[in-house]
């Protein structure tokens, strides 16, 4: 699947198709659709019968192999696949996914399927996804792969964080920044999946439209909704009963939650504008002017230094209760 706003980034790459690079590297914000963009580009390469637009046909054995995940000359590497194959089959799914490393073990066994001939006759493709996951010994090793890259075999990187990645394998890859849409155009796709209300859903996205259809859902918005609602009244906010309450919740979930909330405490201090949660824009507005900038910064690193372990074995009740009491000992005037 490929989205309208990449229309510009897909017709360039079609017009090169016989002259690609051994890695590309697709990059841009998150929930703008890259991944899917990857794989419709992976699956015309493999097409036996690509339309004249460059898109798969759908139907031939190699796209039914495709869209069965069994194409043999693809190679997919993610957190997901990897923890699904790995140690603790006992851990609950969102345990599994959150923050885990590509390890240097799945890069190693790209050998194989490198230096073996393809399938079809054609190309052999290597998708990883998200490479900022890749630890430093799995970067490493595909650095060395792309230094010395095998003929025939194309690697396609899929990053949120461009940053994140080693120098060293950003120069070795042919980066491709893809769009993010506008809002218009991002409202637009969304109304045709037949989701109400996209204003507000892109709104607590951040405008990244597959985020906002994810949270189009209105269980989620429901907790959503109800936890706000605790943080509305700082003065009468319960940590102790709160993060009871969510006990067995998503704690990056409710780290998001509280970082949107007070980017947009942020935002209408400096600005007199909110970016996330339009549905509690009164409430903002009186939040903002009974605290302090300096206060919000400081709450704000905490936060963000909880998000960078959320991925890792924490007691997430112990650190919701600690998060509440931060944001309750915040200095509120009257």
């Amino acid at each position: 699947m490929r989205y309208p706003w990449q229309s510009g980034a897909w017709n360039h790459l079609i017009a090169r198709r016989g002259n690609l690079p051994h890695s590309l590297l697709f990059h841009g914000r998150k929930g703008i659709g890259k991944l899917d963009f990857a794989y419709a580009f992976a699956q015309s390469l493999l097409c036996r019968e690509p339309a004249t637009d460059g898109s798969a046909c759908g139907q031939c054995p190699a796209c039914n192999w495709f869209t069965q995940g069994s194409h043999p000359d693809l190679w997919v590497i993610d957190p997901e696949r990897e923890t699904e194959a790995g140690e603790d089959e006992e851990a609950k799914p969102a345990e599994k996914k959150a923050g885990a490393p590509i390890k240097v073990e799945a890069i190693r066994e790209l050998a194989d399927f490198v230096n073996l001939s393809s399938h079809q006759s054609g190309l052999r493709i290597v998708l990883i996804h998200p490479a900022e996951a890749m630890n430093v010994q799995a970067a490493n090793a595909l650095l060395k792969t792309l230094e010395e890259p095998t003929p025939g075999t194309l690697f396609l990187l899929v990053t949120h964080q461009l940053q994140h990645l080693l120098p060293t394998i950003r120069s070795r890859c042919q980066k491709l920044p893809l769009p993010s849409p506008s809002r218009e155009q991002a409202a637009e796709w969304l109304a045709a999946q037949g989701i109400p209300d996209a204003a507000l859903y892109l709104a607590q996205a951040g405008y990244a439209p597959l985020v906002a259809a994810q949270l189009a859902d209105e269980e989620g918005q429901g907790r959503r909704r109800a936890f706000l609602g605790e943080i509305s009244s700082p003065s009468k906010l319960d940590p102790i009963g709160l993060a009871e309450s969510l006990k067995g919740a998503d704690l990056g979930e409710v780290v998001n939650w509280l970082q949107k909330w007070i980017y947009d405490l942020m935002s209408l201090r400096l600005a007199g504008s909110l970016r996330y949660q339009a549905d509690f824009e009164p409430v903002l507005r009186t939040l903002a002017n009974r605290v302090g900038m300096a206060q919000l910064l400081a709450f704000h690193r905490e936060l963000t230094a909880v998000r960078r372990t959320v991925g890792h074995p924490l007691n997430s009740q112990l650190v919701l209760e600690q998060l509440l009491f931060s944001y309750r000992n915040l200095h509120w005037s009257a």
